[in-house]
């Protein structure tokens, strides 16, 4: 048993790992996939790259939601599978929704998909075209039929995911709102809905900060994960260089019950762009989180994120490890620990 515990989700024994690097840590303790990147452009006809995407444990295997450019320039979501997490097979059809009557009812383009679980259904966050970008939502039993929800939160809005249980009753959503540009600026948003379909007490998380590498804006990354010390949050933090934005991973820990409070945040990246994949791409000098897999037994993370907007990367890290590290590099203004209601 280790010194914090992973809580609300089974054992994972067929987790990807590889140990520990022996030489010590310059930065965070977090280490990079030897197989990297696991996922590398063309990877299925009609497909140009598979980027900011999201896997999940299923049926003894693992299942996810990619976000698939096509050669006309449209994302859209498409579903893959894998035995080990680390090689995926993809379906060449782009998933295809449909209305609560099951009529099809596709978006105009979809891209940075999330995927969670809560209690016996599985959920797809992406964004979405709806009149301006804005959140769109899916759920689905079996990964065979998706229904699309009504969308959360008028435009503009991005970088949404929904915690992986309900707190007080409530389902609650992270979000980032943005502008109908690149969004030269961004904080992380709560909100909480009983039903999926109307949201309210929207409340403040976080914002950007004086840290260089993520003064600019800020966004949710994979579905928070539930540990003893509170809510494990990795995130993205952006800054703007003489060359473009540059994309690195940060993390925080919330509060278990009042998840608007931050209990501490990590002044330093737990990732930045640094490998050849991460620094050369369609959009280069991005390392963009969104998802985890995790193991509650050995405490062992999976760490999931496009890299460049080209590939899909993994990195991995322990619980133990990467809260002491977050703790230790802790920094919280009034704005992070504030319940974010004014």
């Amino acid at each position: 048993m280790g010194k914090y515990q992973i809580l609300g989700c089974p054992s994972l024994p067929n987790i990807p790992w590889e140990e520990k690097p022996t030489e010590e840590f310059k930065c965070a303790p977090i280490w990079r996939c030897t197989q990297n990147p696991i996922i590398g452009r063309n990877p299925v006809k009609g497909v140009a790259r598979i980027f900011n995407s999201a896997v999940m444990p299923y049926k003894g295997e693992f299942i996810g939601v990619f976000r698939g450019e096509q050669p006309n320039g449209i994302p859209a979501i498409y579903l893959g599978r894998s035995s080990d997490a680390i090689r995926w097979t993809f379906d060449e059809e782009k998933i295809r929704f449909v209305d609560e009557d099951g009529n099809e009812f596709m978006p105009r383009y979809a891209y940075d998909p999330r995927l969670v679980k809560v209690e016996d259904t599985y959920y797809l966050i992406w964004c979405q075209d709806m009149y301006g970008a804005a959140i769109g939502m899916a759920r689905t039993r079996d990964f065979e039929t998706f229904v699309r929800l009504e969308n959360p939160f008028l435009p503009f809005n991005r970088n949404a995911v929904l915690f992986p249980r309900k707190i007080n009753g409530k389902y609650m959503l992270l979000s980032r709102p943005s502008d109908n540009g690149h969004t030269p600026f961004g904080d992380i948003f709560l909100s909480e809905s009983p039903d999926l379909v109307y949201w309210g007490r929207h409340r403040h998380v976080m914002g950007t900060c004086d840290e260089w590498w993520e003064n600019v804006k800020i966004g949710a990354g994979s579905a928070p994960i539930e540990t003893s010390e509170g809510w494990l949050l990795f995130y993205h933090g952006v800054i703007q260089t003489c060359s473009g934005f540059v994309y690195s991973v940060g993390g925080a820990i919330l509060d278990i019950d009042e998840p608007s409070r931050v209990k501490y945040r990590c002044s330093e990246y737990l990732l930045t762009p640094e490998e050849w994949y991460e620094e050369r791409g369609f959009v280069p000098n991005v390392c963009f989180p969104c998802a985890t897999l995790h193991d509650s037994d050995t405490g062992r993370i999976a760490l999931y994120y496009g890299a460049a907007d080209s590939y899909v990367a993994c990195a991995f890290t322990t619980v133990d490890l990467i809260i002491d590290y977050i703790k230790e590099h802790s920094v919280t203004r009034e704005a992070d620990i504030e319940i974010g209601r004014r």
